[in-house]
């Protein structure tokens, strides 16, 4: 992924030390985070890579956790994340693997919801503080977290992208990025949808009206 602007190279506002150990690992535990929906009960974290032999001494740690209770890139919190999850309750465990063929700066996020729902997010830190989600909840797909985002879970059924696309045009919500994996022919598919703008509530709602449709989840990092 080429970088887009300054700010991919001098990296964001943030608790350092390092953009990519930091920043971006901060903004890949948002994604998961918001990918749930609420606080975990909780977490399991897996460093591949660079992250794997440095995550403790760059508070990459700190970052993923801090991503995980929703906090900014910025936030003074992020330096006692590991407190505030243990405050609220949250277990947070750590491990470190290996990923053939994965960016150096990986991580992978297992979230279990209070209610027992679980998520899951793979995704690499590139440099800059920009990153790049790999995969989620097994699918295999690529999202940047830089736009507003929508993740759809549907069954593989013919009419759901061309539906999709139809309610992105009457709200008149371009799309800049679209991409779509499928466990098997008519089975689970995920759609993970990128636009240009904000994504008013009436548009992911009216998606998850749609005939196959059965979970829709919006995230924004930028908020």
């Amino acid at each position: 992924m080429r970088f887009k602007n300054v700010f991919s190279i001098i990296g964001p506002a943030m608790i350092g030390p390092s953009s990519s150990h930091t920043a971006g690992a901060v903004r890949i535990g948002r994604f998961a985070r918001q990918l749930l929906g609420s606080a975990p009960a909780e977490a399991a974290i897996c460093f591949y890579g660079s992250f794997a032999e440095t995550y403790s001494g760059h508070g990459t740690d700190l970052a993923v956790v801090g991503g995980i209770l929703d906090y900014r890139t910025d936030d003074e919190r992020i330096r006692h994340s590991l407190q505030d999850a243990e405050e609220q309750g949250i277990k947070i465990g750590f491990s470190t693997g290996v990923l053939p063929g994965a960016h150096p700066n990986t991580v992978k996020i297992k979230l279990t919801g209070q209610d027992g729902r679980h998520t899951e997010v793979t995704g690499a830190s590139i440099g800059g503080g920009t990153i790049v989600i790999r995969s989620i909840d097994g699918f295999e797909v690529k999202s940047s977290g830089e736009l507003p985002t929508l993740v759809i879970s549907h069954a593989d059924r013919q009419g759901v992208l061309a539906g999709i696309t139809a309610l992105f045009s009457r709200e008149n919500v371009n799309i800049g990025y679209i991409i779509t994996d499928r466990k098997g022919r008519t089975a689970e598919a995920l759609t993970v949808v990128e636009a240009d703008s904000p994504i008013p509530p009436e548009l992911w709602e009216a998606i998850g009206s749609l005939e196959h449709v059965s979970r829709v989840v919006y995230i924004d990092l930028t908020r």
